[in-house]
């Protein structure tokens, strides 16, 4: 029984067999004469081939010398299909779906020798249902293939000659075409020339050559081609950032992965690799896409890089050659080309040689460079302007390199975040020229991503000029060090845009011009807590005749020295909340000369007293101890009169303030005494105590001090150019004590003195005695033993005047009262008649002797005459001695 059952599934299975068979026989002698017929009738397409084999069972096709072409070339609904295959192997092509849906399907297929065109068919419409894909291929395999590939359009989109391609799970998309990549694929392994590939109507990509080697692509001068010139992309792309030009001599990579929109290769070599980048003035909305691919390229090398950036209007931005770089990641897509970098980057290392970046107004070009996420150094750095007069700062710098050590550095939203550890910048030497006619704006910080900190900034070994107006300062053998800045959303609305903590400046032979004076000093150092100041002068640049005729109005020309200045305390300058706090203050070895003229007109603004000066300083300030020693002031005047200025000189000049203060800081007192001592005249002992009150809104002020053992003489250099008097005798003590305000001043005076005398001067200098005893007629030449004291009273005060002329005008008018009386001012007044009726009175009796003089003289030539008449009568008559004989005789 079993061995008839087997017996019938054996002639079953047999017949199968047969008729399977004969199916395939008769299939392949169908296919062999029918299939050009049949897929002409049922497909776009048009066929013909030399041979083809069939299996039925596995769906196995091979072709030689196949030749297809599109039966209508027009219809843009199914991919167009033009040219000739050596030889076609298909495996499991699905035959029913072939033959009922019209699409190929099948796991692998190869060609050999293809020449195609092909045309891919116009996208579907999602609002009318998406279109089944005509084409699925897993795996495919191509050699010596020329292909190209066209969009609906006839725009091409991929073309490749002697092309030898695997390439496994392959899938078509020609929906996506101009979103997403058209096709995507695990592995392939290639060799192929003249490679074009245009994924939108603005870049191609092209390579001479390609193959691969064991998993590693070679790429031969490939090229990212732009296909607008600059003025068509901004005119048809108007909200587009960034226009791309980038070839390289040679790519490598080792793995490349598609997968829709993102192209990954890893691996990356790049050979002399050159990026031309077009800018735009646009902001482009966030919509809008500048590149329209993700790109992800891993462990990347770029041997000799050349980069090129270019400003809207055609001239270079940046540039850059001799580029060796390493990226760990580097990511380019819509987002980064929007920004002023426009890619992302993980870690890198970079090295670089001619780096040039040229703005509206400055061309900054580094010799050599060398940057890693953590640090960066450059090398033989300068910064040439390229414009003469700007609204903005200019800088003629060069240095020697600047290295940077930082914590983190990315661009996040196009805006910097900066985290610097240290900033060294050495040998900075050239010139800043501050804008002569700068535009008041508000510095914009919109590109900076808060906080952005710097821990330390060092500048050492340099020299330095700033010019501002045409009033350089000079800073040589500078070094500074300024720790902890930080610039933040609260710091930016402040004068300077920053904060810091602790600094220090050292520069040697500083000097600082400006129109009348030229300051400078061998060292001046200085940090958050000490000021050190050597040698400092301020020099006039013009003489005083000069300054006289330049200066408009009345004012001090000054010529001063100090040998050392030092201060201690801390202070702080470049916070919303300046500040000021020293506990001493020095300055030793003050050499001052004043000057000051009175031809010129005087000035009629209202002169504040000092303490008004010091309440008008805007920030908190108080010095606890300032002390002037070892000095000597010289004051000089003249007037339009005078014959040479008048001088008043204080040597071994030793001042002492307290408590100096702007009346700002809480806790502190505001009252300020000052003691001083000195030699007035290089001869007689001074002192002089001073209190003023910063608080107080009249500025309340007491004055006090004497004069010992003066002798009169010694203030004769002073008064002698343009009071045209001198004085004798002794001034034993000069005793005051004012009081005074913003109104006037008042008080008493005590002069000791012996034996005063006045003398009144002539034009020629010589001592005029008639005015000079009419003077002493009503001065006190002696004060006694116990002279009273004289009150000071009814000065009120010029407001257009300084300090110093309200005191010494009460001086003046307790010397008055004590010399002429209590009643001075009437005193003086009948001097001046006098002397006055004096001048008359000699004028009248110079003028009665110059008359006298003539008579004389007319006498005089008449008794010459007379006397020559006698003498020609006497010759006459024989001479004096007959003439004498005969009045003998007689």
């Amino acid at each position: 029984m079993k061995k008839k059952y087997l017996r019938l599934f054996s002639i079953i299975l047999g017949i199968l067999f047969l008729l399977f068979l004969l199916g395939n026989i008769g299939l392949n002698v169908w296919l062999k004469h029918q299939l050009p017929t049949y897929v002409k009738n049922n497909s776009a397409y048009i066929i013909s081939y030399k041979t083809l084999d069939v299996h039925m069972g596995t769906g196995n096709i091979f072709f030689t010398g196949l030749t297809i072409k599109n039966k209508n070339p027009q219809n843009q609904n199914t991919i167009g299909i033009e040219g000739t295959v050596d030889t076609l192997s298909i495996s499991r092509l699905g035959i029913f779906d072939w033959l009922y849906n019209k699409r190929i399907n099948t796991s692998d297929l190869t060609l050999k020798q293809p020449n195609l065109k092909i045309i891919l068919a116009k996208p579907s419409d999602s609002r009318t249902g998406k279109k089944r894909n005509p084409l699925v291929l897993e795996n495919i395999s191509i050699e010596d293939g020329n292909i190209q590939v066209f969009r609906h359009t006839r725009q091409k989109f991929v073309g490749v000659q002697d092309l030898n391609l695997k390439v496994t799970n392959l899938h078509m998309k020609e929906a996506a075409v101009g979103k997403k990549l058209p096709f995507i694929f695990d592995s392939y392994d290639i060799s192929a020339r003249n490679f074009y590939f245009r994924p939108d109507n603005v870049y191609a990509f092209t390579a001479k050559e390609i193959s691969t080697k064991e998993g590693q692509m070679n790429v031969k001068n490939m090229a990212m081609v732009p296909l607008l010139s600059y003025a068509n992309f901004t005119k048809y792309y108007p909200k587009k950032r960034n226009l791309f030009d980038f070839k390289t001599e040679e790519m490598n990579f080792k793995d490349f992965t598609l997968k829709d929109d993102k192209i990954t290769f890893t691996k990356v070599r790049f050979e002399k690799p050159e990026l031309k980048m077009f800018t735009t003035n646009v902001s482009p909305e966030k919509k809008e896409k500048s590149f329209t691919y993700n790109v992800q390229l891993e462990d990347v090398f770029f041997n000799n890089a050349k980069i090129d950036i270019v400003k809207p209007n055609g001239n270079p931005l940046f540039s850059a050659g001799n580029l060796r770089m390493n990226i760990e990641q580097l990511l380019m897509n819509e987002e980064t080309a929007r920004g002023n970098i426009p890619f992302e980057y993980n870690d890198f290392k970079i090295d670089g040689q001619n780096i040039n970046y040229i703005s509206n107004t400055q061309n900054i070009k580094v010799s050599t460079i060398a940057i890693t996420p953590k640090m960066a150094d450059l090398r033989n750095i300068s910064m040439k302007p390229t414009v003469a007069v700007t609204d903005k700062t200019l800088m003629d710098l060069a240095a020697q390199n600047v290295n940077l050590k930082v914590n983190e550095w990315k661009f996040v939203d196009n805006k910097l975040k900066l985290n610097v550890q240290n900033v060294l910048v050495n040998g900075l030497n050239g010139k800043i020229v501050g804008a002569e006619n700068p535009k008041k704006r508000k510095p914009a910080f919109e590109g900076i991503a808060f906080p952005l900190i710097v821990k330390n900034v060092s500048l050492k070994n340099s020299n330095l000029i700033y010019d501002q107006g045409k009033k350089p300062l000079v800073f040589n053998d500078l070094n500074a060090n300024i720790q902890n800045i930080e610039m933040n959303e609260n710091t930016i609305k402040n004068g300077i845009p920053f904060k810091t903590g602790n600094y220090s400046f050292t520069t040697r032979n500083f000097n600082y011009k400006t129109e009348f004076y030229n300051l400078s000093a061998s060292l001046l150092k200085f940090n958050k807590n000490t000021v050190q100041v050597s040698n400092f002068a301020m020099k006039p640049t013009v003489s005083r005749a000069q300054f006289i005729r330049r200066i408009p109005t009345e004012k001090d020309l000054y010529d001063i020295k100090v040998t050392q200045i030092n201060m201690n305390g801390s202070w702080d300058f470049f916070s919303a909340t300046k500040s000021l706090e020293a506990s001493h203050v020095s300055l030793d070895g003050v050499d001052a000369n004043i000057f000051r003229s009175k031809i010129p007109k005087d000035d009629l603004t209202e002169k504040p007293l000092y303490s008004k000066l010091l309440r008008s300083i805007k920030f908190p300030m108080f010095i606890n101890n300032l002390e002037v020693k070892n000095s000597l002031l010289v004051y000089e005047e003249d007037t339009k009169k005078s014959d040479g200025p008048g001088k008043l000189i204080f040597d071994q000049f030793y001042l002492q303030a307290n408590n100096l203060n702007s009346g700002k800081m809480k806790g502190k007192p505001t009252q300020i005494p000052i003691s001083i001592t000195c030699r007035f005249m290089n001869s007689s002992p001074m002192k002089v105590k001073w209190t003023l009150d910063t608080n107080n809104s009249d500025d309340a002020f007491t004055i006090a001090g004497n004069i010992t053992a003066l002798p009169a003489a010694n203030i004769n250099p002073f008064i002698e150019p343009y009071l045209k008097i001198s004085a004798t005798g002794i001034i034993a003590d000069l005793i005051f004590n004012l009081k005074g305000n913003n109104n006037g001043i008042h008080g008493t005076l005590n002069m000791k003195h012996e034996n005063l005398k006045i003398a009144v001067l002539k034009k020629t200098g010589e001592k005029d005695k008639i005015l000079s005893a009419i003077a002493n007629v009503f001065v006190k030449s002696d004060s006694g033993i116990y002279p009273e004291s004289v009150v000071v009273d009814n000065v009120d005060r010029d407001k257009t005047k300084s300090f110093f002329n309200l005191f010494w005008r009460g001086i003046e008018l307790g010397l008055k009262k004590t010399l002429l009386g209590k009643n001075a001012p009437k005193t003086e007044e009948s001097i001046r008649n006098t002397v006055g009726n004096t001048k008359s009175a000699l004028e009248e009796n110079k003028k009665d002797l110059q008359e006298t003089k003539t008579e004389v003289k007319e006498k005089v030539e008449t008794v010459k005459e007379k006397v020559q008449e006698k003498k020609e009568i006497i010759k006459e008559k024989g001479g004096f001695w007959n003439i004498f004989k005969k009045k003998s005789d007689s």
